[in-house]
């Protein structure tokens, strides 16, 4: 069942291995995450975390996050058989959201086997399942098989890191027409970054566009 909840912000007052407690409205809310001591925040302050509900027989659990990125990432997971919602944090304990899609893009099993519970099939699973998703929408590529308008280096370098940013982005939940303007201007600007940092810039300035 989805979240009924799209995120809450309150106090953040307490905070154990496991969840942390947001207080909001006069109401302590338990809210497991998958690194507490990472919420950025001291206890008394203010947090926002997006939300992802799961219901089941014997308990209403919440489980929070500090991005909708991390969130999508964790929705991901909880998709792929034999990963449930521990196993999908300790995995987003282990490596961020982004370096998790750019390990799915560029099919890094062993990177992925390095993960907690993670073992060669459950690895294959998980890209099969999420690069599955990204069929049919690849970007607006060019002829050569790169982005258009963003032409590759010599060694055609600039179309595969483009384009594998742009899957990594949208494994995290972005639709083409939210990044593509962007990091075609951001690989113009500086056509020598690597991958996972075009995901990082682009994910700050999105986020940023977002909050507005």
């Amino acid at each position: 069942m989805g979240t009924l909840f799209e995120y809450i912000k309150g106090k953040l007052t307490w905070t154990d291995r496991e969840y942390v407690v947001v207080e909001a409205g006069g109401i302590g809310y338990c809210i497991f995450t998958a690194n507490p001591a990472a919420v950025i925040a001291r206890e008394g302050e203010e947090v926002t975390l997006y939300l992802h509900q799961v219901i089941r027989e014997d308990a209403h659990l919440l489980y929070g996050f500090p991005s909708r990125e991390e969130r999508s990432m964790f929705r991901h997971l909880l998709g792929v058989n034999g990963i449930g919602p521990k196993g999908a944090l300790s995995i987003l304990s282990s490596l961020s959201p982004q370096q998790i899609a750019l390990a799915i893009v560029q099919e890094d099993v062993k990177r992925l086997k390095s993960l907690p519970g993670i073992g060669q099939k459950t690895a294959q699973r998980l890209i099969l399942d999420l690069k599955d998703k990204l069929k049919g929408g690849a970007g607006d590529m060019g002829p050569d098989g790169g982005l258009s308008g963003a032409p590759p280096d010599g060694n055609g370098g600039g179309s595969v890191k483009l384009n594998e940013a742009l899957e990594a982005l949208m494994v995290l939940g972005y639709h083409e027409y939210e990044v593509l303007p962007s990091l075609r201007k951001l690989y113009q600007a500086s056509p020598d970054l690597p991958t996972e940092e075009y995901i990082r810039r682009i994910l700050a300035e999105a986020d940023g566009g977002r909050s507005r």
